[in-house]
């Protein structure tokens, strides 16, 4: 630690992303805004095309989704900075160092979520043209379902933004700063600030995972060394196929479970779909989704990768057991300061892309919840038609009250422990009902309002049953911890392993015990299973008579055909 150095450079690397973030918004709110040439009118819509989704005025439009017009690689930059969070840079290497390498295979769920989101459920949102994801539920189902999706939506952004403030603020204690830069450049600029300057961020955040791969390998032992230690120690997993559910980490848990858990995320959640949206074509959708999916899949792999190397560094000396820190989330910058903290710089690019990748997701978030607010619930909820300067107040008012209560929050997570699990757990809850929601409607043309509703509470009660119930089991030491052995004889001064007492998980109920990969699985399953029995039961809708844009292209060839009559009227053909 004697080495660590947080010095001028390392300062000007980490205010220089600070300034560029704000400059982003400052440059798109102001300098861009007043030197855009007139508005040229708008092309002619031919038959059959539908008009891109209208806010009520061209500032809206602009403010709220660019008009339309943004470019792919931006848009992917800022899908990856959605799902790419503080989170996953200090959480993701910690999961490799304590249970094992087979984490490496969640690449594989991320590469395929691409063809299912694109040719499923992105073709639905683009045919429809909606402003918000949410607005298919009322023109699928009702506006209830809208209206509870919606408010659910928020109540779960509200629960995950502080751990995007609190997390990269454990490093320098600074949420104000991140909150106050992100809540300036996303009221200023709107959704082009917003994705352009996580354009900057997503970049930063790549540069110093790569870097301390890289610098990490050097003064590593020899990879060889490392692999052969790996195995010795019981960590060296590539393809474990045991079926059972209660293991952490297999094959099938990563790949089937991860699927669902990516899927129920990038495909129907809000701040996802309003960045497809912002592209001019669903080609250009899906070539952004594409490289989104590449990109997180490469930026995972190399998270994972810090994993080994973190064990290749304390295999003889755990550092949580020895007291260097004091949760695993702390493991990656102790890494950083013993392995590299010499080196000028670097400590600075690690804190930067920390909080790049806060500060990107948080400003995804802020900008996505805004749009949510004024469209699901302002107009959507109350039925309330603001005007423009209305409308403004209503989106920039929500982005300002979002903000600080993240930041009040996130103030209140550092005075609380064991909060994060079960907050992250209620979030996966409400993921998973929301899912299940999405594809009744778009993938079961008989999904009426009733079993849809009925489905998603007993998805939200079986699936909330079992996370909590986990939880519980595992803070009162009624589940054995899957944990890979520690070492601690490399250790300086007298450090010994706590003792770690066997307990006979037979007595806890079995679905207490599936590993967490399943939950989503679980919630989602149930919506759909029974929000189709009960629809079946109590007048299902007409799949004569359903609007086809209303349900994914890749049913169509399976519903009845309508056929045209001489008079130019639509009759229905048999199944």
């Amino acid at each position: 630690m004697d080495s660590f150095r947080f010095g001028t450079v390392d300062y000007i690397v980490f205010l220089g992303m600070i300034i560029l973030s704000t400059a982003t918004g400052i440059y798109y709110g102001y300098i861009k805004k007043s030197n855009k040439k007139p508005e040229e009118p708008l092309p002619s819509i031919s038959c059959g095309e539908k008009q891109k989704h209208d806010f009520g005025s061209e500032k809206l439009n602009e403010y709220l989704m660019g008009s339309g017009s943004l470019k792919v690689f931006p848009v992917s930059m800022s899908l990856i900075a959605s799902s790419i969070s503080g989170v996953s840079i200090l959480g993701t290497p910690p999961e490799v160092y304590n249970y094992g390498t087979q984490y490496w295979i969640i690449v594989v769920p991320i590469l395929l979520e691409y063809f299912i989101i694109a040719y499923i459920y992105l073709p639905v949102f683009w045919a429809l043209q909606v402003g918000s994801s949410n607005e298919y539920l009322e023109l699928r189902f009702h506006s209830s379902i809208r209206s509870i999706v919606s408010l659910i939506f928020v109540l779960g952004v509200l629960m995950y933004l502080p751990f995007l403030v609190y997390l990269p603020a454990l490093s320098l204690n600074q949420e104000a700063v991140i909150v106050v830069v992100c809540v300036f450049y996303t009221i200023v600029g709107g959704l082009k600030a917003v994705v352009h300057t996580d354009v900057w961020q997503t970049v930063i955040m790549f540069v110093s995972v790569i870097v301390i791969a890289i610098l990490g390998t050097i003064y590593a032992t020899g990879m060889e060394s490392i692999f052969d230690d790996l195995d010795q120690r019981g960590r060296l997993e590539f393809f474990n196929i045991d079926p059972s559910l209660y293991i952490r980490h297999t094959v099938w848990g990563i790949i089937v479970g991860e699927l669902f858990n990516w899927i129920s995320v990038n495909s129907v959640n809000p701040t996802m779909v309003h960045r497809y949206m912002s592209l001019p074509s669903l080609n250009k959708a899906r070539a952004s989704l594409a490289i989104y999916s590449l990109g997180s899949a490469g930026f995972i792999l190399v998270c994972s990768y810090l994993g080994v190397l973190l064990f290749d560094k304390y295999k003889d000396c755990d550092p949580l057991s020895a007291g260097l820190i004091t949760n695993d989330d702390q493991m990656l910058s102790l890494f950083v300061v013993q392995s590299m903290g010499d080196i000028y710089g670097l400590p600075g690019l690690f804190i930067a892309g920390i909080f790049g990748a806060g500060l990107s997701s948080l400003s995804v978030y802020l900008n996505s919840t805004s749009l949510v607010i004024l469209e699901d619930i302002f107009r959507g909820c109350f039925k309330m038609r603001p005007s423009e300067r209305m409308s403004n107040i209503i989106v920039k008012s929500s982005v300002i009250v979002i903000g600080v209560l993240s930041m009040g929050l996130a103030l209140i997570l550092e005075q609380l422990s064991g909060i994060l699990s079960a907050c992250t757990a209620i979030v996966s809850i409400t993921a998973s009902a929301t899912f299940g929601i999405f594809t009744l409607g778009m993938l079961v043309p008989w999904a009426n309002t009733l079993g849809t509703a009925i489905g998603a509470l007993a998805g939200v009660l079986f699936s909330g049953w079992i996370t909590l119930g986990s939880q519980f089991a595992e803070a009162s030491g009624q589940l054995n911890s899957q944990k890979r052995p520690m070492s601690v004889d490399g250790c300086e001064g007298n450090v010994t392993l706590l003792e770690t007492t066997w307990v006979n998980e037979e007595d806890v109920l079995p679905l207490y015990r599936i590993s967490y990969h399943w939950l989503n699985v679980v919630g989602f399953t149930t919506v759909v299973v029974v929000g189709s029995l009960v629809s079946l039961v109590t007048k299902p809708n007409n799949i004569r008579t359903i609007d086809l844009d209303l349900v994914s292209p890749v049913i169509h060839r399976f519903l009845p055909k309508k056929k045209t009559n001489l008079d130019g009227q639509e009759q229905i053909g048999s199944i």
